[in-house]
């Protein structure tokens, strides 16, 4: 094993050709093959980070009454928090140039590395399979302005040659290896970040000024309605918060109130004009159980309208909850931190595979760099886009009458133009984000992953057709809804496995790795031939086990609620302990 006097790189100079553990795939990427600048990582990050999830990522926090600023500023804390153990994961990937599930063999074992990295995979072929319905959707859309038809929400045959469509072209780039995805990544970031102030401009543009947009925020946080009742008055009180347009005016023309009968069946009541004063409605209809509604335990319905191309443009039906004051219940501390621990846990999974993008940079100023650069930033721009468009949406368009119908997620946003040209623009906007992200982040970790099973028989290129076709296995268009609570809940329980290899890299080992060693099934990192350290599996159980344990013991919950810290603390202290001494 040799360093390079001019960079922080070593290089392997024993011959482990042979070893089962070794192919050309996993083998460490030498120093003439780092090609990956600081831009190269940093346009990685953005071809990750834009997509839908981050376009929504502040639609809950504003709807719980948090400020839009407050919301990027969580948003923008959590993705320099998660930068950071980004950072020091992907110090090994340039200083040896190894992927992850051979940087985890020192801490895990030969062996014990596969039940991590397996897990890992197994989240990102979730996500894949996720992500490549939504680009197939993108591509139908596309059809369906020239055929001259409607998207729909059923399947169909057509929806599924689209998901094969955007499936093939996913395993093109898998085929072609990691240049032709290093060019990808260059090709979207500037396209994608383009299309991120161009949608801000339209925004400004179409609503009367940057202020004037950000000032509709405060409509999204308030609730549409809520029933009060004054100590001094028997009757109970609605009140109606509705959006209005850029002037003031009120949209909405009209309420419906749906009360239940004695059988619990929505009865609904005749339709009434809005006041012009926004003085809360006495509720006098008869057969209404007041204490029950202050109780909580029956809640009224409402829906509103207003006149529309010549017809009525109707809102969703809402529950009005009880207040005592009539707003919306403040977020406070604890529920930032909860939402501070949700943002966190978006890029878990990346945390820990980073290394197998790393190991392609030049030099640990190039990942450093490229990463603070490339992740916070394009996770607040892109976060603000998706606040901005959306507070633009609802005085841009008048059948949007209530803050639960605002357009959050793009999909909604592009149903509302009618322009075939303008649809045909944002799909291939969405195809190309979706396609940046899928790759990037759902591919080349699972890949790596199932080549380290089967070194000898199963390279990268295998490992990332394996990650399609379990894409497709999932069945997406089933399980996207059910299945991403499921993914998220796994992601969450990821931070111990981080914390054990950051505990061994940093602290056990001090960032020195017998290189070598690391391709040996007789060798030091074989901890005794079995492959497996039983302190990291010891460390990864009280981990998990912490961080789980409040989902089954209400009391503990907010273990639970902060998985990733709490999971993080407890595996990092248990495996310095058990490992404390036992070093290169």
């Amino acid at each position: 094993m040799s360093k390079n006097k001019h960079s922080d790189i070593v290089s392997l100079t024993e011959d482990v050709s042979q070893s089962p553990l070794y192919s050309d795939d996993l083998a460490p990427v030498p120093s003439d093959k780092r090609t990956w600048s600081t831009w190269n990582l940093a346009a990685i990050w953005v071809g990750m980070a834009v997509c839908i999830p981050t376009y929504m990522l502040a639609a809950d926090m504003i709807k719980q009454g948090v400020n839009w600023w407050i919301a990027l500023l969580i948003i923008g804390l959590a993705n320099i928090i998660i930068t950071l153990p980004m950072v020091l994961n992907g110090h090994a990937g340039v200083k040896y140039g190894i992927p992850f599930p051979v940087l985890g063999r020192a801490a895990f074992g030969t062996n014990g590395i596969h039940l991590a990295s397996i897990v890992r995979a197994i989240v990102a072929c979730g996500w894949f399979g996720i992500q490549t319905w939504i680009g197939g959707l993108a591509i139908y859309a596309i059809w369906q302005v020239f055929a001259g038809g409607d998207i729909g929400t059923g399947l169909s045959i057509g929806k599924f040659i689209c998901f094969g469509i955007f499936w093939l072209i996913n395993m093109f780039f898998v085929w072609n290896g990691t240049e032709s995805i290093r060019w990808l990544e260059e090709f979207a970031a500037p396209i994608l970040i383009f299309i991120g102030l161009l949608l801000i401009g339209w925004g400004a543009m179409q609503a009367g000024g940057f202020g004037t947009v950000l000032q509709q925020s405060e409509q999204l946080e308030r609730p549409t309605a809520t029933i009060t009742k004054r100590s001094n008055d028997p009757n109970i009180l609605l009140k109606l918060q509705p959006l209005t347009d850029k002037e003031g005016k009120v949209k909405a023309s009209e309420y419906q109130i749906s009360i239940p009968d004695e059988n619990g069946n929505l009865q609904a009541q005749e339709w009434k004009t809005i006041p012009a004063n926004a003085k809360p409605i006495p509720l006098l209809y008869s057969g209404l159980d007041k204490n029950a509604i202050v109780e909580g335990t029956q809640q009224l319905k409402l829906q509103l309208r207003a006149p529309h191309e010549g017809g009525f443009a109707e809102s969703s039906i809402i529950s009005v909850p009880f207040s005592a004051d009539g707003k919306r219940a403040g977020a406070g501390l604890w529920t930032y931190i909860l939402m501070l621990t949700a943002m966190v846990g978006f890029w878990a999974t990346m945390s820990l595979s980073i290394a197998d993008i790393t190991r392609y940079a030049a030099t640990q100023k190039a990942q450093v760099a490229g990463q603070f650069i490339g992740l916070p930033g394009t996770m607040i721009l892109f976060s603000f886009v998706g606040i901005f468009v959306t507070c633009a949406s609802i005085i841009n368009f008048q059948d949007i009458l209530i803050g639960e119908d605002a357009p959050w997620d793009p999909v909604s946003l592009l149903a509302k133009f009618q322009s075939p040209v303008v649809v045909v623009i944002a799909q291939v906007f969405m195809i190309i984000a979706t396609l940046s992200t899928n790759i990037a982040a759902n591919v080349i970790a699972p890949a790596n992953a199932f080549s380290n099973l089967f070194p000898k028989q199963l390279s990268f290129r295998g490992g990332g057709i394996v990650t399609g076709l379990l894409g497709i296995a999932i069945c997406p268009w089933w399980l996207i809804n059910s299945i991403i609570g499921i993914l998220i809940f796994i992601s969450g329980l990821l931070g111990p496995v981080l914390a054990i290899l950051l505990c061994d890299y940093y602290v056990i080992r001090n960032k020195n790795l017998a290189l070598a060693e690391l391709y040996k099934t007789d060798g030091k990192y074989a901890y005794g031939g079995s492959g497996f350290n039983i302190a990291a599996l010891i460390a990864l159980a009280a981990g998990v086990a912490t961080a789980i344990i409040g989902y089954f013991v209400p009391s503990l919950s907010f273990l639970y609620s902060l998985s990733w810290f709490t999971g993080f603390g407890v595996a990092f202290v248990v495996y310095y302990v058990l490992m404390r001494g036992k070093g290169e």
